[in-house]
């Protein structure tokens, strides 16, 4: 049992522990989830002894190893498998020490030892891992050093898989993964014997892989059990409990309150008043922490455009002439499309994604763009190429300096970012708050076509619910690569697959490309024609949703401008009839303004009751 008894820490002066008490089941895994900036970092490190706590105590048995992942593997000459196998020191120290004993009985035992951990299987389980994070056979004879940061922070993960640890520490494990990574990632832990504390704001890992939830808010500690959906239900329903006692509680104070003021200077009431007076020194108030804010993400509405967006008939794209990546690409993209394209890293996703956004050309066939075609393009990498010493503003004046000053800010505040972050160098903004800015810029022109190339990285689970239900609102076409599942799952009507230089439909669900990839099959498994039938239907039904969804949205829409134009126009006439002199100067041009102010608040009543009657029509159609 990992035990962690009334820690506090404190840095820089801020408490970021509290007293924070949890004891972890051994041999179970369990999910540590809290809001960004929470302390979830913090506790990783006090447990891994990098930083000390102020006060209380961690303790787990003393067989117990403790591991987590490295920064990343180290750029050297060395094999990415033989980096992996140096994960298990013992095993290499009883190798190198059997090639030179010459004791007998010594020798015995080291042959004993090297059987009891598995040691003559190792290779080949490194080599599995390394697989199941998408390393080919090739690549792991190759050295560390040919290949990028996001790689070896692969490399270093399968390290400290291989070497399995009593206690498994993984932040974020995740972030440099793809779709299939982390579906073989959930298969592993899911079968790992150790005791696993995980971070992670991938609600489908917590809720697959994980059998409780630690939960960290406000410097304090509470296990749940279950997973991830299963404690938002218990802490809501806890949540709601608590209120309504806490409720109850204060008309009891208020109640005794009232008492106590009427009757504290009566002598025959007095004894009475005394005794309410201690009661409501000693009941206990209930803290409902208030609901913290989740900032939004809104795209921009979708420049008008007729379909299609895209045709491609037997188009291929690559890098180098006459080395196509992707042959024989027969594709149309219309207005509203929502596609998710799969495939392993390194097969062709987002060579794909950059030929739909116009950063490669088309080497043979006909890939042919609609006229009025806008193109928004998210790619991870181009966090990287942000100016860190420049404000998010001064970075969209730049990209469009023909917008206005508040142009540019009514686009930040859509993705999240108050007054205070818009004036904040971008060197200084989190992971998460640069993803946001990303987003912003991906979306500054209101494209009708968003390509979205791993989009939730460095995103919480509450940014991510906010980026989903943001493209649901969109009118726009979506195109998706993500190793979010649900994120997938709740925006993509169609999937495409990417392999073997190849791009085609793949039928049916994440739940059956997951099998899939499990299997080892080379092919997707073909369905039945009902469940295809069926699935079709379903993504038709999407679509059509959308479609029957645009026109109530819009009349959402319109009332939202009116009222913003009438209650516009009320506050200017307002100003004017706060002229104490019009009425006595001119009667006449006051009487005028009176009428046009009692006119336009009629149309503004009207207004109000459209907007509640077209938000009530387009909420119930949404459900």
């Amino acid at each position: 049992m990992l035990a962690i008894d009334n820690i506090t820490v404190r840095i820089a002066g801020r408490e970021i522990l509290r007293g924070a008490t949890a004891n972890l089941p051994a041999g179970r895994r369990i999910g540590l989830v809290g809001r960004n900036g929470a302390g979830k970092s913090t506790l990783f490190k006090v447990i891994l002894g990098q930083l000390h706590q102020d006060g209380g105590e961690i303790s787990w048995p003393n067989a117990w190893r403790v591991g987590a992942v490295a920064q990343e593997a180290p750029g050297t000459e060395t094999s990415l498998l033989d980096t992996v196998l140096e994960a298990d020191p013992e095993r290499l120290a009883l190798l190198a020490e059997a090639e030179h004993e010459s004791d007998g009985h010594r020798l015995g035992d080291i042959y004993h030892r090297l059987e009891a951990i598995d040691a003559y299987t190792a290779p080949a389980r490194a080599a599995e891992i390394l697989a199941g994070l998408g390393f080919s056979a090739e690549d792991q004879l190759r050295p560390c050093r040919e290949f990028s940061g996001g790689w070896r922070m692969r490399v270093a993960l399968a390290a400290i898989l291989f070497s399995a640890p009593d206690l498994l520490l993984l932040d974020e494990p995740t972030n440099y993964l793809d779709l299939e990574g982390v579906l073989w990632l959930e298969n592993f832990i899911q079968k790992y014997r150790g005791t696993i504390l995980i971070v992670s704001h991938d609600r489908d890992l917590l809720n697959t892989a994980c059998e409780f939830i630690l939960h960290l808010e406000r410097g304090k500690l509470k296990l749940y059990t279950g997973g991830y959906d299963t404690f938002m239900a218990t802490r809501a329903a806890a949540r709601a409990n608590d209120m309504a006692f806490a409720k109850k509680q204060e008309a009891a104070r208020a109640h005794m309150q009232k008492f106590v003021d009427r009757f504290k200077a009566s002598a025959a009431k007095a004894a009475q008043a005394q005794s309410r007076m201690k009661m409501l020194a000693k009941m206990a108030m209930v803290e409902v922490p208030p609901d913290e804010h989740v900032a939004p993400i809104r795209i921009p509405e979708a420049t008008p455009a007729s379909p299609p967006l895209i045709t491609m008939d037997r188009a291929s794209v690559g890098y180098e002439p006459g080395k196509p990546i992707l042959t024989g690409m027969s594709f149309r993209f219309d207005p509203e499309d929502r596609v998710a394209l799969l495939g392993k890293n390194g097969n062709g996703k987002s060579t794909m994604a950059k030929l739909l956004a116009g950063k490669l050309t088309a080497m043979g066939g006909e890939f042919t763009p609609a006229r009025k075609l806008v193109v928004g393009y998210f790619a991870q990498h181009q966090a990287e190429e942000l100016d860190t010493a420049i404000t998010p503003i001064l970075t969209l004046q730049r990209l469009r300096p023909k917008l206005t000053l508040e142009q540019v800010r009514t686009q930040l505040g859509g993705f999240g970012f108050s007054q205070d972050k818009q004036q904040t160098l971008v060197g200084k903004l989190s992971g998460g708050e640069r993803a946001r800015l990303m987003l912003a810029l991906a979306t500054l022109d209101k494209p009708n076509l968003l390509i979205l190339d791993e989009p939730t990285n460095h995103l919480d689970i509450d940014a991510r619910n906010e980026l989903l239900t943001a493209l649901n609102d969109f009118d726009g076409a979506v195109i998706l690569v993500s190793h979010d599942r649900r994120l997938i799952e709740a925006t993509a009507d169609r999937l495409l697959l990417v392999s073997d230089g190849h791009v085609t439909p793949f039928e049916g669900d994440l739940d059956d490309y997951r099998k899939f990839l499990l299997s080892g099959d080379n092919a997707p498994t073909r369905r039945a024609p009902e469940v295809k039938a069926h699935k079709d239907e379903a993504r038709r039904s999407n679509a059509e949703k959308r479609h029957n969804l645009k026109p109530l949205k819009d009349k959402v829409k319109a009332a939202e401008h009116q009222i913003a134009d009438l209650s516009a126009e009320i506050a200017k006439l307002d100003k004017a009839l706060s002229d104490p002199l019009l009425f006595t100067k001119d009667p006449a041009k006051a009487a005028s303004v009176s009428k046009k102010r009692a006119d336009a608040a009629r149309k503004l009543e009207v207004a109000e009751k459209a907007w509640v009657a077209a938000s009530e029509a387009y909420e119930n159609a949404n459900v």
